[in-house]
């Protein structure tokens, strides 16, 4: 199932043209997943974004896959089982294309209790998870540790714990569950904002909807609608006459990006910070450093890291690291809201990720809070507090057992890659950085690259990437807008110097006639793409969290400014 402009006006003709079993709101990974956990049991579905799939917090995570080691210390069992099942679903059974096992070191710095301490915490972790989709921990001496991390300063550390978490591409894998859900029959739209809600007395039976490309007004009913905004909810709330049970509070986290080779390690970092957790992740040919852990209640579409942000990022990593990163290493920062739920502290690192499900009026399911690995739960919750007010009976979820597009097969065709390799003429490190992109879908650009060999050859301006991926993320991944593609189906935006610059006009070439743009929409994609990149690195000379926002906000959205 393709996701581009046509499929998606028929999605809002259907939507917009017969009552749905379950409207969602929001397209994040909970608000896919909720999507997809509907349309697997049986039931007429549509989801409504409006911006871009995972283009809030969903695409500016840590990129892991994990149960949480710091919430064993809160003693919070619970949440770390069902996070480790869940990460070795991912794992092993619903995208293995996009995830996979990759190895920390824990430093320890006292030579006894220590490591008897964090030990059993690790140990634990281990057995909680089963031992499953992750190889077991393993002790290391200084020596042992200095060898897989030759970067780390040798006194910070007398020896480390090595263990293994999940990595994920988010934003590819919300967008993958997206075309999932419509695989299976749901209507999805993104570029459609919710503007109100359609009422019947007291009762929600649906939405009121902007369509951001076209400036059209529908309305979209259905028997129960779930709001899955995640930072967001609290915002709808007032839609429905009110706040909700629950209130959800924005947690900014940034993280930078540096290329490889400044680091000398075979394995990430994970140690503590005094507000935070430091993590120092491997990340193809660069590392993903983060985080910070802060309140946040400005703009919520562009949160804006400033250069207070990255010089404190900076500043934790290099207590460990023998060369020291300067600002003049950083080719990419994001910043990303988590959604906590709101409690007594008053310091977003204390507050729940665990998640919840209420109604705060009648046929309005509201979920909220949560981590990304435990996507597929809430989505299961949330439907299951729906389904009890539909007029029929409705199986159980069966999302553990569905893989996403791409992955069925993906082992196979993974041992195969050598004949993919004699067949396309492209290098084994090619077919393979394909492969853990789309899975088994990557006969779909082989094909594009058959009938149009020059796709087959690297964007100029970031040449990990082909040019049959920049085409295929609007022919097959929804992508509208330029922004989408270099944010979001690739990661350009952060993973080249210039934050992508030069591609710009080289991807809105390639993708001008199949989103039908005229040469002034093309001309306006590129202009804002750029004025983006300006606010964004304007944002990151700022000392604050406010003047970072006010700089930021110097780019408008892409949709806003085309629905004006």
């Amino acid at each position: 199932m393709a996701l581009n402009p046509d499929t998606r006006r028929a999605a809002l003709d259907a939507m917009s043209g017969s009552e749905l079993d379950v409207l969602v709101i929001g397209g994040g990974v909970v608000g896919a997943g909720v999507a997809l956990d509907a349309a697997t049991r049986g039931l007429t579905v549509g989801l409504l974004e409006a911006r871009d799939w995972a283009a809030g917090t969903s695409s500016r995570s840590s990129k892991l896959i994990h149960g949480g080691l710091r919430y064993l210390e809160q003693l919070n069992f619970r949440l770390v089982r069902e996070a480790l099942r869940e990460r070795s679903l991912i794992l092993d059974r619903l995208c293995p294309h996009l995830a996979r096992p990759v190895p920390f070191l824990y430093p320890l710095r006292h030579r006894v209790w220590e490591r008897l301490y964090v030990g059993s915490g690790i140990a634990l972790y281990d057995v909680l998870g089963g031992r499953r989709g992750a190889p077991a921990h393993r002790h290391l001496t200084k020596r042992e540790a200095l060898k897989v991390f030759p970067s780390l300063k040798e006194d910070s550390l007398v020896g480390a714990i090595r263990y293994y978490d999940g990595q994920v591409d988010d934003a590819r894998h919300t967008m993958m569950l997206a075309r999932t859900a419509a695989e299976y029959g749901a209507h999805l739209s993104t570029s459609a904002r919710v503007t109100g809600f359609l009422r019947d007395g007291d009762r929600v039976t649906g939405a009121e909807v902007l369509d951001l490309e076209t400036g059209q007004h529908l309305q979209v009913r259905a028997r129960q609608t779930i709001n899955a905004a995640g930072v967001w909810s609290d915002e709808l709330q007032p839609m429905v006459g009110g706040r909700g049970q629950i209130d959800v509070r924005a947690s900014k986290g940034v993280h930078i990006v540096v290329l490889r080779h400044r680091i000398r390690a075979e394995s990430g970092l994970i140690t503590r910070t005094p507000t935070s957790v430091l993590f120092l992740i491997p990340w193809n040919e660069h590392w993903v450093i983060g985080t910070t852990d802060t309140d946040w209640d400005l703009d919520k579409a562009h949160p804006a890291a400033s250069r207070t942000d990255v010089d404190y990022i900076l500043e934790q990593a290099n207590r460990h690291l023998v060369t020291p990163l300067t600002h003049d290493d950083v080719v990419g920062v994001y910043a990303g809201l988590r959604p906590l739920l709101s409690g007594e502290s008053d310091d977003t690192s204390q507050l729940s990720r665990e998640h919840a499900v209420v109604s705060p009026v009648p046929g309005l399911t509201m979920v909220a809070g949560g981590k990304y690995t435990t996507y597929r739960v809430m989505a299961m919750d949330a439907v299951d507090a729906v389904v009890r007010h539909l007029p029929r009976s409705v199986p159980s979820s069966v999302t553990d057992q569905i893989p996403l597009v791409g992955a069925e097969g993906f082992s196979a065709a993974w041992n195969d890659r050598e004949r993919i390799v004699g067949e396309t003429g492209l290098d084994r490190a090619r077919v393979e950085h394909l492969l853990q992109r789309y899975g088994t879908l990557v006969g779909e650009l082989i094909t594009q690259i058959a009938r149009h060999p020059e796709l087959g050859q690297p964007l100029v301006g970031a040449p990990t990437y082909l040019k049959a991926e920049a085409l295929y993320a609007a022919t097959h991944e929804g992508a509208l807008h330029l922004d989408d593609i270099i944010t979001r189906r690739t990661r350009i935006s952060v993973q080249t110097p210039d934050r992508g610059v030069a591609a710009a006009t080289e991807v809105a070439d390639l993708v001008a006639s199949a989103l039908g743009w005229t040469a002034e929409q093309k001309a306006n994609e590129v202009d804002h793409y750029l004025r983006r990149v300006e606010a964004e690195l304007d944002s990151q000379r700022q000392p604050d969290d406010r003047t970072a926002d006010a700089a930021r906000l110097g780019a408008p959205d892409v949709r806003t400014a085309r629905a004006i």
